[in-house]
């Protein structure tokens, strides 16, 4: 059973030693791309949850805003309801690992992936290609071998991690947000792992007022296919 953990975000930089700029030139890991349109990307990882990941679905439609669902393969098997929900109202699925481990074991993290692909696709008769690292840590073996399999590592901006797994305060998130959001950027919340009303009330400020800036709410494949227009 998935349970909340508190940990820290830690990239192990001593074992990517090929850096951001590489991995990005080769179109191996997205954190957010450069365009002239003001759009910003909502993701959510650990999920899904029974009542937290409803209630974040429900304010995206209400925003007609798309997120895209960073999803354990543990979770998608008991709340398969939440996970068609998703797709069938045009949110996009991705692959977080199966039972979301704190490993750097690269074949048992890429069995977890498959592992949880074979469910997602029973769900939804989709196949995602899109995978986040448990803890956003990953090596230069595990990148090589995610895109051997066809693979997008997805991370996230990096002054644009709301930490809403901490408990953190409605305010905080809300303030991590708003004022540090730019077009292009890629936002991480939680809709699983713990009690995530928090996010769930500073997402009912957060969307009205990007709303009112003028964003719009893309999902990571609408950003990637904006990247690589070049718009």
């Amino acid at each position: 059973m998935f349970t909340a953990i508190s940990v820290v975000y830690v990239i192990d930089r001593t074992s990517a030693e090929k850096g951001r700029k590489y991995y990005e030139d080769a179109g191996y890991i997205i954190w957010d791309i450069q365009t002239e349109k003001k759009v910003v990307a909502l993701t959510f990882d650990d999920g899904p949850q029974a009542t937290h990941t409803e209630n974040v679905l429900n304010l995206l439609d209400q925003y007609d805003a798309k997120g895209t669902f960073f999803i354990v393969g543990q979770q998608a098997e008991k709340y398969p309801q939440i996970v068609r929900r998703m797709y069938e109202t045009g949110h996009e699925i991705a692959n977080h690992t199966y039972s979301h481990p704190y490993s750097k074991s690269v074949p048992k993290v890429m069995k977890e992936i498959e592992k949880t692909n074979e469910i997602l696709y029973s769900i939804t008769g989709f196949s995602t290609k899109l995978f986040r690292p448990v803890e956003g840590n990953y090596t230069d073996e595990l990148v090589t071998e995610v895109a051997r399999e066809g693979y997008k590592l997805v991370m996230w901006s990096w002054h644009l991690d709301t930490e809403d797994w901490k408990d953190p305060g409605v305010n905080k998130i809300v303030n991590t947000v708003l004022t540090g959001i730019e077009q292009g950027d890629v936002v991480l919340f939680h809709d699983g792992g713990g009690n995530r009303e928090q996010t769930v009330q500073a997402l009912e400020k957060i969307l009205p007022e990007l709303k009112k800036q003028g964003y719009s709410f893309v999902t990571i494949s609408e950003m990637l296919r904006l990247q690589q227009a070049g718009k």
